[in-house]
């Protein structure tokens, strides 16, 4: 499928959402940290994944994820 729109495309959209669901799974594999809170911040070109986390002293660290999904003609002639 051609995708027609990139600023942001429905794909970076969705796969921001997935990660939002996966909060759960994610803290069971981490070691150490725990997720406090995913957000995405959906009115970017790029859309922006916001990870808040909290470590076994208390504190507290961010994560920032930009999810960027090549143009098809990239990807094609990579």
């Amino acid at each position: 499928m051609i995708t027609k729109s990139y600023n942001p495309s429905p794909l970076e959209l969705e796969f921001g959402e997935i990660l939002q669901l996966l909060k759960d799974e994610i803290n069971a594999r981490l070691k150490g940290n725990s997720v406090e809170e995913i957000s995405v911040d959906r009115n970017k070109d790029n859309p922006n994944v916001l990870v808040k986390l909290v470590d076994q002293d208390g504190d507290h660290h961010e994560m920032v994820i930009k999810l960027i999904q090549r143009s098809d003609l990239m990807v094609n002639n990579i």
